[in-house]
Formats: structure tokens, C-alpha cells, sequence
């Protein structure tokens, strides 16, 4: 196993190139070429993953002392656009389990790291199980509740979506604290992926079909008192695995528009011997979608740098989260339009199996995908105005 070696200024436009073209060779050498096969069959990207954990990617957030690379949420918000530009399963995977390993470094004892963070370097995979089927998009509110037995708590709940459901090492679960009556008291708990009582349903869907965020059942799983974690409601770092995800769409974004481009400079008109790119209507179509990448793409590397800059003088995150919900509103849309772009300007091929519908396919999963973008706006439109979000009042 290998770090990469990166030597440009964090803050500058340069530190984000370096990342990428050091990412670059994995994604151009595995993850690229098992795309097709990932979306084809549901397979499940492990390959990808642990060629990521081999040189440290799935490590990027955390601290160098346990073999992280400390690249914070610039080095996150890279790595995942890039990931997402070729294969959005496996950027949903990646960002996913960086949020989990960032949470447990957030919010985890010294213990905890030790004991979790070798085993991530080394390839182990984890990921949040937060959403639970009777509380639908309203991830916040558990209705599942550990119960206390001597040095361990019993954990049941049927949690709905769960990326990389029954293929990770451990999740990062939240419930209702035990024996407490406010629905808004929550725990969360670092769980051993192979524990006995966890099983996983199968993932079939329209999309990202090798994420494997199918439901995912805990029936009387032990975890001891020593992995729950130090956090509850509100301190959650909801916005940093957002941000992530966020970056992955915009590499889908963009990873339509290298498709679109490739397809109409080589598609070319014989009767009139023209390209598709010398229609001026492509390349508008074209040039919008550039441009709304290319505003996107700036404010995701400005709140990543934020981010850092918060978490590096110990501040809260908890106060951006309205922002990074607003930015994977426009990150969400934004590459389900650049799909529809790039089949569009594709004419027929685009509706044969391939790389243009399967993006089409993927780049829908990011719409309801929590906070889902109706449930976003409603969030952000009550707080504009001055309502309540009544997270748990009607519950109590």
C-alpha cells in the first residue's frame, strides 16, 4: 500500500488537479472498464473499492497518524467527482464509507479509531444505515430504539436504504437512545457488518444498480457499550456526506458531457459530410450544460474549502447544511439534465443500451435520494420564511 505525494497549496485551483490526475490512473485503469459490467449485472464494486483503499483513497479524510491521507473535504469532494464522472455506483459507495470513516473521526473515542481506521486502510468498507421505511424521507426520525442489556445493546430496526447494504464491514447506525421518550434523543453506533441478526434484501433498481442500497434488517444485533459514539441529533456531520455526495453527481454531470462531446465530433453526416458538432443547436446544447458545470463546480470547492477551514479552528459544521442542501438540489438536477442533454444530442444511438441511457438511469437516483429534493425545498422554504421545521414536534 502507497499514499500518493501531493505538493501544491491546498487552497489553490492546482491542489484539486493534482488530486485528480493522481486518482486518475485507477479510475482510466479499473473503474472505467467495469462500469459497463457494475450496471449490467448489479454487481456490487468491490474491485474498485479496494484499488481505491490500496493507495489511501478511502482513507482521504482521515488523520495521517492512522495511514490517512488528511485531505479533508477538498480531497474528498475530488476524489468522489472523479469517481462519479465514470461510474456513479462506485462514487456513491466511496463517498458513502468516507462519511462513515469521517463521522467515526468526528465523533469516535481514540479507541474506536484504533480499532476501525487500520482496518480502513487495509480495505475494510463502511457506510450510514439512517433511513428507516416508516419514517420514509424524514431520515432524522427513528422509530427503532436500542435497548440496554448489561455491557450491550440490542439493536432492531428495518432500515430501507442503505447503500452498500450487506457488502459493508461496519455501519454507523442511528436510533432512539434507550429509554428515552424524546424521539429527538438519538444514538448512534459503530456495527460489525458480519454480525449475526443483519441481513440485506436484494437491489434491483432503474439506476446506480451496484450501490446495493436496498433494505437492510438488524434482528437482535449485540453491539457493546463500547461502540456507541459520542453523538447525538444535531451534531452529526450531515453536511461534510452530503457535500461528498454532491461531488459525485457533479462528476456525473460531467461525465454525460464527455460522452456528448466524444459522440458528435466523431458522428459525422456522410450526405452532407458534417459532424454533429458543426450544428450550432449541439453546440449550445453543449455549452449550456458546460456552463451550469462550471458554476456548480465552483461553489463545491468553496464550501469544501469551508468546511476544512471550520473543522481546522473546531467550529461546527451543523450551520452549512442548509447550503450544501441547497448546492444537492442543483447537483442533483444538474446531472439528470446533462444525462437528458447527452441523449438528446445522441438522436437514436442514445437510446440503445449503452453509456448514454445507463447515465440517463443513474442520474435520476440522485433526485429522491435524502434529503430528497421536494422534501430540500420544503426545508429551505420554511427557513427562508421564518416556520418551524417541526423535526420532532409532531412525534413527541
Amino acid at each position: 500500500m502507497s499514499n500518493p505525494v501531493l505538493k501544491k497549496n491546498k487552497n489553490s485551483r492546482e491542489f484539486i488537479e493534482e488530486i485528480k490526475e493522481n486518482v486518475k490512473p485507477i479510475i482510466d485503469e479499473v473503474i472505467k472498464p467495469n462500469a459497463e459490467i457494475i450496471d449490467r449485472e448489479g454487481k456490487f464494486p468491490r474491485e474498485n473499492f479496494l484499488a481505491l483503499a490500496k493507495e489511501g483513497w478511502t482513507s482521504v479524510t482521515l488523520p495521517k497518524k492512522w495511514g490517512g491521507l488528511d485531505l479533508g473535504y477538498v480531497g474528498f469532494s475530488a476524489v468522489a467527482e472523479e469517481i462519479g464522472r465514470v461510474d456513479a455506483s462506485t462514487g456513491l459507495v466511496f463517498a458513502m464509507h468516507v462519511a462513515a470513516a469521517q463521522f467515526i473521526n468526528l465523533f469516535g473515542y481514540e479507541e474506536q479509531k484504533e480499532r476501525w481506521f487500520l482496518k480502513i486502510r487495509e480495505g475494510a468498507l463502511g457506510t450510514f444505515s439512517i433511513s428507516e421505511k416508516a419514517t420514509g424521507g424524514h431520515v432524522w426520525y427513528s422509530l427503532s430504539q436500542a435497548e440496554r442489556d448489561g455491557d450491550f445493546y440490542i439493536l432492531n430496526a428495518e432500515k430501507s436504504f442503505t447503500t452498500s447494504g450487506g457488502q459493508s464491514d461496519f455501519y454507523v447506525f442511528q436510533t432512539r437512545s434507550a429509554n428515552s421518550n424524546d424521539p429527538s434523543e438519538q444514538s448512534f453506533f459503530i456495527v460489525n457488518g458480519h454480525s449475526n441478526g443483519i441481513t440485506a434484501k436484494p437491489w434491483n433498481a432503474l439506476g446506480v444498480r451496484g450501490n446495493h442500497s436496498g433494505p437492510l434488517t438488524f434482528e437482535n444485533v449485540q453491539v457493546h457499550k463500547q461502540d456507541l459514539l459520542n453523538a447525538k441529533a444535531g451534531d452529526p456531520d450531515a453536511s461534510g456526506g452530503l457535500l461528498g455526495l454532491n461531488a459525485v453527481w457533479l462528476g456525473v454531470a460531467q461525465g454525460a458531457l464527455d460522452a456528448a462531446i466524444k459522440h458528435v465530433k466523431k458522428t459525422v453526416h456522410k450526405d452532407f459530410n458534417r459532424s454533429l458538432a458543426d450544428y450550432q443547436v449541439i453546440r449550445q446544447k453543449l455549452a449550456e450544460v458546460k456552463i451550469k458545470i462550471s458554476g456548480l463546480r465552483a461553489w463545491q470547492y468553496e464550501l469544501a474549502r469551508y468546511h476544512d477551514e471550520i473543522l481546522a479552528s473546531g467550529g461546527s459544521l451543523l450551520p452549512l447544511a442548509t447550503e450544501v442542501s441547497e448546492l444537492k438540489v442543483q447537483a442533483t438536477e444538474l446531472a439528470d439534465f446533462a444525462a437528458r442533454v447527452a441523449m438528446d444530442v445522441a438522436g437514436g444511438y442514445g437510446y440503445i443500451n449503452g453509456i448514454f441511457e445507463r447515465l440517463y438511469r443513474d442520474a435520476r437516483g440522485g433526485i429522491p435520494m435524502a434529503p430528497s429534493n421536494n422534501l430540500a425545498r420544503e426545508q429551505i422554504g420554511k427557513q427562508l420564511v421564518g416556520l418551524p421545521l417541526e423535526l420532532w414536534e409532531l412525534g413527541k
